[in-house]
């Protein structure tokens, strides 16, 4: 076979071989076996059968959730939230120190009994115990520093009560994917709320979320390009310089 041949080869294989790996860098992450899913498949509460009791589907003023004027809001393990994101900040930070000191020391031996002349004597022409010792120091130091951050962010999803705590906080976990090509788009959102945070509309704002965990970000093919390759950060982490 001749060499042009085999170099045609490898190369096909190896294009072969990298879009198997986008595709399996940009699948989505299945939907069942999560926090989430168990939270909705998993037996209801005692609060949840007690409320079926009290259903009536010919009356419009009974206090059940399907009610007309029921409460929707979400309260049980396995109900659904929308979180709204809307952040939109910014900080600025400015410092300067600046610090001097100076210092002079001296010490000088003009006469001791007439010691300090008969060493005069022996010293070499231009030395002189008159002035033995003189010290002269200073120093500086000055620095500046600023920190500027703008950050904006507006996105909503929809979050699954996956918790009801003793004490009636609800602990929230949402996931969101969304793929375009072989780029995935992943949006994560859990916490701690309290059901009189929940609006009407069931909504909740993300400043009302304890212990919230925000992220958002992606992978695939660009994200996968944009990052340097394994041996860079090899060397990266080896050289000193």
């Amino acid at each position: 076979m001749r060499p042009w041949t085999i170099l045609w080869v490898l190369t096909l294989v190896a294009a072969c071989g990298e879009v198997r790996l986008a595709e399996q860098v940009s699948r989505l992450s299945p939907s069942t076996g999560g926090p989430e899913h168990q939270a909705m498949v998993q037996p209801g509460t005692p609060e949840n059968m007690d409320a079926a009791k009290y259903r009536n589907g010919s009356s419009l003023w009974n206090g059940g959730r399907g009610s007309l004027l029921g409460d929707r809001r979400a309260l049980l393990r396995g109900d659904i939230m929308t979180v709204v994101v809307e952040i939109d900040e910014q900080a600025e930070f400015s410092n300067s120190s600046s610090r001097n000191r100076s210092g002079s020391e001296g010490l000088s031996i003009p006469s001791l009994l007439g010691i300090p002349q008969r060493i005069n004597e022996g010293l070499p022409a231009g030395a002189s115990l008159d002035a033995a010792v003189s010290l002269n120091s200073s120093s500086s130091a000055s620095g500046d520093g600023a920190i500027r951050r703008n950050e904006k962010l507006t996105l909503r999803v929809a979050a699954t009560v996956t918790e009801v705590l003793p004490n009636g906080v609800l602990r929230i976990r949402g996931s969101q994917e969304v793929r375009v090509n072989f780029e995935v788009r992943e949006l994560l959102v859990e916490g701690y709320v309290r059901p009189e945070d929940i609006s009407r509309q069931n909504e909740i704002t993300y400043d009302k979320i304890a212990s919230a965990r925000i992220s958002y970000g992606g992978r695939g093919m660009i994200s996968d390009v944009q990052a340097p390759r394994k041996g860079q950060q090899v060397i990266d982490q080896i050289l000193p310089f």
